[in-house]
């Protein structure tokens, strides 16, 4: 067991310390929450559509449905970020989370509906990937035509699921902060010497003010996924670090 724990030690979460090196955490939570805001917008039109008589499939309907129910949740969760609420910080980190993975599943989705429907065209890009015949400028069949327009959507689709992810981290980080720095002034002791000591306690345990009711029930949810994320400090970092040291150093040999 030691020597599994040893071997996975060096794999963790990165915890980003700025946004783009540029800003804090705290804004950048809020610039992403707002961009995500903005993005899920497309969901109320997609509902507006439907005065118009078209007819959208059902997994478009479940797209629509889920923007507009996290719009909502994030016109409630926004504000606690420069609140600096645990709770509210650690939902909307988990609701980002959530949604990056679900939007990771839709785009898969959508993309192969289109690939398969093109495929059997032979004007799509599934015809011409399979050799369908073409015509070049000068009127003759060209069989080794490229299919440019299926490459660029794949790199766009992989730029911006790589976006989002970063997206994920820093939105993460930034409830990290916040939970670790409740929990130094619950203890009345200060962040550094808190973090310094290698982990926060957890502001949701039962007892704690925080730890009452369904919010304490929930959060002890979120806590309990990735506790060794939320509640662990400069110790556990230092000790990651190393083990990413040594890492690389058996490789290299």
């Amino acid at each position: 067991m030691a020597a599994t724990s040893r071997g996975c030690s060096w794999l963790r979460l990165p915890r980003p310390k700025t946004f783009l090196g540029l800003m804090s955490l705290q804004t950048g939570a809020e610039l992403i929450s707002l961009a995500l805001v903005f993005n899920k917008a497309t969901g109320v039109y997609g509902f507006l559509t439907l005065l118009t008589g078209y007819a959208p499939s059902a997994l478009q309907v479940t797209s629509y449905t889920i923007s507009i129910l996290v719009i909502v949740a994030l016109a409630y969760l926004i504000p606690h970020i420069r609140q600096q609420s645990p709770f509210q910080n650690l939902a909307l980190a988990w609701l980002y989370v959530i949604d990056t993975i679900s939007n990771i599943a839709y785009t898969t989705a959508f993309a192969t509906i289109w690939y398969m429907a093109g495929f059997h065209d032979p004007a799509g890009p599934g015809g011409a990937a399979a050799g369908s015949p073409s015509t070049r400028d000068d009127g003759q069949p060209d069989s080794g035509a490229a299919n440019p327009d299926t490459a660029a959507s794949m790199v766009l689709a992989v730029l911006f699921t790589s976006v989002r992810i970063y997206f994920s981290l820093v939105v993460l980080a930034h409830a990290r902060v916040v939970v670790q720095r409740y929990s130094g002034d619950a203890q009345a002791e200060s962040v550094d010497a808190m973090i310094a000591r290698g982990d926060a306690p957890d502001p949701f345990a039962v007892g704690s003010t925080l730890g009452e009711g369904w919010k304490g029930k929930i959060g002890r949810i979120m806590i309990g996924f990735g506790r060794g994320y939320w509640l662990g400090g400069r110790k556990e970092d230092e000790e990651w670090a190393r083990a990413v040291g040594a890492k690389f150093r058996t490789r290299g040999r």
